[in-house]
């Protein structure tokens, strides 16, 4: 798997969890839900993914979106 489907997997892996557990236990988990939002949407504007450098660093082979 290269670090473009891992950022998604994750992405959509923390938007599902954070709705879960709003439901569950507290509204308060919907701002992870907007956290990963934005930060999904500043990626698609600038091209830099935090997550992205660290997977990049772990030696994870890099994909067409986030690769240098």
């Amino acid at each position: 798997m290269n670090i473009d489907r891992l950022v998604v997997a994750f992405a959509g892996t923390m938007i599902l969890l954070s709705l879960a557990l709003s439901q569950l236990h507290s509204v308060y988990w919907l701002f992870l839900t907007a956290f990963v939002g934005l930060n999904l949407l500043q990626s698609a504007f600038t091209g830099f993914c935090p997550l992205a450098s660290v997977l990049a660093r772990l030696g994870i082979r890099p994909g067409p979106a986030f690769g240098r």
